[in-house]
């Protein structure tokens, strides 16, 4: 009877025990906020190019992208310059994410203050 009791936790134990996948893709996306913030020698460009890979990477395993890398990728695109592409992003994180609309409007309108 012991052996049984001993076995049915062991078992219940291991399986209890599974990890589950992210919901969300996040790439190199926390060092590319990380290396933004804290002023590092990264240009914008190569911030840029780390948030398009995680993009192109999380499409490429068919995985979500994670809240957020649209919205600084179109933030780093208002930046350099790129007001077009940065309201194509910040339009996508919208689309992907609707709660985060009225954010995204926010700093859509202050971009627009900024560039006029």
């Amino acid at each position: 009877m012991k052996k049984i009791i001993l076995t049915t936790l062991l078992v219940l134990g291991i399986v209890g025990c599974k990890t589950t996948e992210p919901l969300y893709y996040y790439g190199e996306y926390n060092s590319a906020v990380y290396s933004y913030f804290k002023s590092e020698d990264v240009s914008l460009e190569a911030q840029i190019t780390v948030l398009q890979q995680a993009i192109e990477q999380a499409a490429a395993q068919d995985k979500a992208i994670a809240p957020g890398i649209h919205a600084h990728l179109g933030m780093l695109y208002f930046e350099s310059g790129n007001g077009d592409r940065g309201t194509l992003h910040f339009e996508q994180e919208k689309a992907l994410f609707p709660e985060s609309a009225q954010y995204i409007d926010f700093l859509l309108n202050a971009a627009n203050a900024k560039g006029a």
